[in-house]
């Protein structure tokens, strides 16, 4: 392979680097083509855009792969916890157990948030959309900790505010769905883990123990480590954009939690039980949207079927599959909502016009089955996107900062009006 493309414009050839990546992905390097042409790139959305060099994850969509510093998400998944895939994702590789037990105890001495937070999320009125409590709160975090505005910390110093945001993140995220609910908020209890110390914060009660189901537990570890990063996504890029300005961590993974709310990105679970909810209100009758589905006529489309990155399956949907039909076996859940899934998830997987356009059940469809089965409120699920991207946020943050990139400045194509005269107002029209 050639390491260089030609570019030919205006009489001249222009040599530009080609790169090639870990996995063979090719790219070609236009870093200094303004420099050197006068011209820049038009990219709208950057869909063919390589914005940074990252070693935090690789997806190859084709062929359904995903994997986080190298590893497997279908062996994370399978043998790992939430925690030490986030030591992975930051730290580069897996802990030894002192490591792991090290980074476990740093989290869980910094859970407690300072009790000033409950006046702010008090303040709030009621209806107040979750995602919007957690992206102020999280973003008030850098006035409790002012030395975290500085730019120039040492590595212990980024440590520990890495860590006081993992952990104050799960409070914040429970505390705002107590505060939607009316209901007084839960202390952290520190014999728990991070996953089992989320969900006593969820759905305890100050006057007894709440203990989580260990299948739920293991579902929401799996739902977790699946959504901990997805390489340069809207909300990914967002984050590194912004710490690019030397801007705080909790300001930069604020902007990546607002980035999350669309309902172009972190929605798509939601979407899925809105869809379920309409079809049960319409009778039930899941034939009848499976049949609108493949009329190219109706508007009608099936929410959490295929997905934009993966044209085979989504790795992350065959390993979430299983863990939705352990917690829907052990809850016995009684929900037409769910009863109307599995039949749209049968079909999808059977039915040859969703086979040969490989629209089959994605994460998004799972996970939404599973946050309803457990309890856990529609407006919630972008939370716990949120609560699941956080150490993906933060390892790309962390490896912008670490590699110095400068700051993040796209150029545009103007195309308004070219340079005319002030009229007057007492002069126009």
């Amino acid at each position: 392979m050639s390491n260089t493309a030609e570019l030919h414009y205006d009489g001249k050839i222009y040599k530009l680097p080609v790169l090639v990546g870990t996995e063979n992905e090719v790219a070609i390097d236009v870093s200094k083509l303004r420099d050197d042409t006068g011209l820049i790139t038009l990219d709208i959305g950057y869909k063919n855009t390589g914005a940074t060099k990252s070693a935090v994850t690789f997806i190859d969509g084709d062929e359904g792969i995903l994997r986080y510093r190298g590893y497997d998400i279908e062996q994370l998944a399978e043998h790992s916890t939430f925690m030490e895939v986030s030591y992975l994702l930051i730290y580069g590789e897996l802990p030894t157990a002192e490591q792991l037990a090290g980074f476990n105890n740093s989290i869980t001495r910094r859970t407690l948030v300072h009790e000033n937070i409950k006046k702010f999320l008090d303040a709030y009125p009621g209806g107040t959309h979750p995602m919007g409590v957690l992206m102020s709160t999280v973003s008030s975090l850098s006035s409790f900790y002012p030395n975290s505005l500085n730019p120039n910390r040492s590595s212990e110093e980024v440590d520990r505010t890495i860590h006081r945001l993992i952990a104050k993140m799960a409070t914040i995220a429970a505390w705002t769905y107590k505060k939607s609910m009316g209901h007084p908020y839960m202390y952290p209890n520190n014999k728990f883990d991070y996953v089992s110390n989320f969900l006593q914060m969820m759905f305890g009660h100050r006057t007894e123990e709440y203990l989580a189901d260990p299948v739920v537990v293991d579902a929401l570890n799996k739902l977790l480590i699946l959504h901990a990063d997805h390489e340069q996504n809207c909300s990914t890029s967002t984050v590194r954009i912004v710490g690019s300005s030397h801007a705080n961590i909790y300001a930069a993974v604020a902007s990546g939690i607002g980035a999350l709310w669309g309902p172009l990105h972190g929605g798509a679970n939601q979407a899925v039980i809105e869809m379920l909810e309409q079809i049960k209100a319409d009778g039930g009758d899941a034939q009848k949207y499976i049949n609108k589905a493949k009329d190219k006529n109706d508007p009608f489309r099936l929410m959490g079927f295929g997905h934009r990155v993966y044209k085979n399956f989504d790795p992350r949907a065959k390993i979430i599959k299983t863990a939705c039909d352990q917690v829907l076996n052990k809850l016995g859940v009684n929900d037409p909502i769910l009863d109307i899934a599995k039949q749209l998830e049968q079909a999808a997987l059977n039915d040859e016009y969703f086979i040969e356009r490989k629209l089959y059940p994605n994460v998004d469809f799972y996970s939404g089955i599973i946050y309803r089965a457990i309890g856990i409120p529609t407006d919630m699920f972008t939370v716990m996107f949120a609560l699941g991207r956080l150490p993906g946020w933060i390892s790309q943050w962390k490896e912008m900062r670490e590699n110095n990139e400068p700051i993040g400045r796209p150029r545009q194509l103007f195309i308004g009006n070219p340079r005319r005269e002030y009229v007057p107002i007492s002069k126009r029209g």
